[in-house]
């Protein structure tokens, strides 16, 4: 039996790659709109209140269809997000 050793960071980006390559196999889309509780697990909150914060000061797109249906774009959440990455300092 062969045992085979990763970091951490090269794990996470191995399983990122199967992932996507099993998307592009299967031709998953993920969806454009999600719901509060997806917003909110990309975001890594767990108030709603943040999320409405982000939504009433226009950082993240959203679309009302109907009364009590809130529905966030996944592409401006992402954007949101890359906006405010800070990049790491190198050694």
């Amino acid at each position: 039996m062969n045992v085979i050793c990763l970091e951490e960071k090269a794990f996470y980006a191995l399983v990122e790659e199967v992932v996507n390559r099993l998307k592009e196999k299967n031709n998953v889309k993920e969806n454009k709109w999600i719901s509060d509780k997806e917003a909110m697990s990309l975001l890594n909150i767990k108030a709603k209140s943040t999320l409405q914060k982000l939504r009433d000061e226009g950082k993240i797109r959203f679309s009302h269809p109907q009364k009590r249906i809130i529905l966030y774009d996944r592409e401006s959440i992402i954007g949101y997000l890359e906006e405010n990455a800070r990049e790491t300092f190198s050694s």
